[in-house]
């Protein structure tokens, strides 16, 4: 499960600085969704755990099925 949410987190965060970056200065102002939805991003990043929390847990899991 870290697995599935690590990759949709930061697949989510790239694709909203993508939609930012091809808005320009536009993409920041609230006239956009780009702004919420890269907060939003970034809140499923760090919500459960950072990125490195959940490399960490699913190198672990990795680790315990090869013993």
């Amino acid at each position: 499960a870290a697995g599935c949410v690590l990759f949709a987190a930061e697949k989510a965060t790239l694709m909203a600085l993508d939609a930012i970056q091809l808005l320009g200065g536009n993409g920041y102002i609230n006239d956009y969704p780009t702004g919420r939805l890269l907060r939003d991003a970034k809140l499923y990043e760090i919500g459960a755990g950072t990125s490195e929390i959940r490399r960490w847990l699913i190198g672990r899991e990795i680790m315990a099925e090869g013993v």
